[in-house]
């Protein structure tokens, strides 16, 4: 049995070296070494997950719950824990720092007696997704406090970072993906292998168990065990996708959430585009899936929210469905929602990914024919190779309220988490916007020192007052990171815990997908998805994209219904 001290070892002296082929070393040898159930769980926790998606378990351990375990733990006051939290910007370093400190607590249960091992926290951290009730939080804690009271320093910096899965060793998936190829290559494995397995089952446990015995062949595509989705290029134009494509299946870009479902019998599930299970908060979404003329399928698909005037609503009501845990009928009677689907990955047993999308569309039309109980069960395609034909569609899409057209080639195979010049999608081009910022929160990790997201404000010409639009990280380099930090330092007017209020004095140019509404922000919109394109050191805070250009903009989106 090996120990976590161990594994917290592995951690920082692959977080220690900066080369990649080193850390794919150092992982290679650990992994070489472990049992096979220690195996399953040590390949995503290198990865920073806990568990993957088939088994439908959530830690649900946010920061309030980490420190309140780490403070009873250890005795130590909450405000010890902020301070370091502010120096450090890394709750790993906060736990190993506290635990160092330690002083003795009065539960002899809690004493250590024997070194925690990679099951001892795995079962712990199981114990806490499970934790569910009124009485949940506390369940939480106390596993926490369990393994914190047993912990050394190391161990400590390892375990709050699982908990909170974000281990920042700088290996990623495809490194622990190298890593499983070579620690197992004398049984065959090699990189290709090993991520096509774990493309087609999203379970690098499983697949480093089926390299090290030699039968990663034989993995597939799986029932309950969801798989990256095969995703869209944006293409530059109808023209020239079809010129790319030739004879393209052509689709509405539906305004929606991507669904993939799993439907065995009458048992349905559902997983979001993240491979969430969200089932339960859809209900009409698998009674949908229920008429299905197969025994077992996976089926890709889009959800869409459905307004009073029968077009799709804005993004964030879906995601209002997504989330929900209680009294989900109300809701799904004030956001209905229809399924619209495309594509086909498994059908009795049997994998089809590797059938083109030709055969796939032709096997999807016979177990989803339309009927009076689903009218929409079934995405419209058509088949052309007309540019006229196409921007007809495209015109009728936008029309409808949704985003564009995705053109697929007819001979492709389902490429689960791959996003090429098979399907490319067609969208109009957002403009940009001009925005002030407002204020910014603190990195953490190694951008501990930096400033790393930025607050945005549009202006009220009214009142002359800013107004949030909420937060910009993307689209910003390490060394734009260094730079801002540098520039906005003087411009920092009151600090507040990891967040800084900001003289206004800046403007960024900022794309972004979508605005959408928004009751957290006191502009009353967000944007979806933004990312900074410049710095505009030409425009004065007069020249900021005031409320008025915002609110306009938003009501030209593709002319949707904004009515629930």
């Amino acid at each position: 049995m090996t120990s976590f001290l161990a594994f917290a070892k592995l951690c920082q002296n692959v977080e220690a070296v900066s080369g990649s082929l080193e850390k794919i070393d150092l992982v290679a040898a650990f992994l070489a070494g472990l049992e096979e159930a220690e195996l399953s769980v040590a390949c995503s926790y290198v990865m920073g997950t806990l568990f993957p998606p088939s088994l439908n378990l959530v830690m649900g351990v946010g920061s309030s719950i980490l420190y309140e375990a780490l403070a009873k733990a250890c005795g130590c006051p909450a405000g010890q824990i902020s301070e370091m939290l502010r120096a450090t910007g890394d709750p790993g370093l906060v736990a190993a720092g506290i635990v160092e400190k330690r002083r003795p607590i009065g539960f002899a249960a809690f004493q250590r007696t024997e070194p925690l091992s990679i099951k001892d926290v795995y079962e712990r951290f199981v114990a806490i997704a499970r934790a569910s009730g009124k009485r949940s939080q506390d369940a939480k804690v106390k596993n926490l406090q369990f393994l914190f009271s047993q912990a050394g320093s190391l161990e400590a910096r390892y375990i709050a970072r699982l908990a909170i899965e974000d281990m920042r060793i700088g290996i990623g998936e495809g490194g622990v993906r190298d890593a499983v190829a070579l620690a197992f290559s004398e049984s065959g494995a090699d990189a290709e292998g090993v991520e096509r397995a774990y493309n087609l089952t999203n379970d690098m446990g499983l697949v480093a168990v089926a390299a090290r015995r030699g039968t990663l062949a034989k993995l597939s595509v799986m029932i309950n065990h969801p798989i990256k989705m095969m995703l869209a290029s944006l293409g530059e134009s109808i023209s020239s996708a079809l010129g790319e494509i030739g004879t393209a299946a052509i689709e509405w870009k539906y305004d929606g959430a991507r669904v993939q479902i799993h439907k065995e019998g009458d048992r349905v599930a559902i997983f979001s585009r993240r491979m969430e299970n969200v089932t339960a908060s859809l209900p009409e979404i698998v009674l949908a899936a229920r008429q299905i003329k197969a025994k077992s399928a996976i089926l890709d698909g889009e959800a869409v929210a459905i307004g009073k005037d029968g077009r799709p609503v804005a993004f964030q009501e879906i995601l209002k469905r997504f989330r929900r845990k209680y009294n989900v009928e109300k809701l799904a009677a004030q956001i209905p929602l229809r399924l619209f689907l495309f594509d086909l990955i498994y059908l009795d047993g049997k994998s089809v990914t590797h059938l083109p999308l030709s055969e796939r569309r032709a096997l999807l039309e016979k177990i989803a024919t339309q009927n009076p109980a689903n009218p929409s069960l079934l995405a419209d395609q058509v088949l052309s190779d007309s540019v006229e034909a196409a921007e007809e569609i495209y015109r009728q899409a936008l029309n409808a309220g949704h985003e564009g057209l995705i053109l697929k080639n007819p001979a492709s195979v389902y490429a689960p988490g791959k996003r090429g010049k098979n399907w490319l999608k067609i969208k109009p081009v957002m403009e940009t916007l001009d925005l002030v910022v407002i204020g910014a929160k603190w990195g953490e990790g190694r951008r501990a020192s930096f400033l790393g997201s930025y607050r945005l404000g549009c202006r009220d010409t009214a009142t002359g007052n800013l107004l949030d639009m909420g937060f910009v990280a993307t689209g910003i380099t390490d060394e734009a990171l260094a730079e801002l930090t540098d520039m906005f330092r003087e411009l920092i007017l009151l600090e507040k815990g990891m967040e800084v209020e900001i003289k206004p004095a800046v403007i960024f140019e900022v794309a972004y997908e979508e605005i959408q509404r928004s009751p957290n922000y006191s502009s009353g919109y967000a944007l979806r998805f933004p990312r900074m394109v410049a710095v505009r050191d030409d425009k004065s805070l007069e020249e900021a994209d005031s409320l008025e250009r915002v609110v306009s903009l938003y009501k030209g989106q593709r002319g949707r219904s904004n009515s629930v």
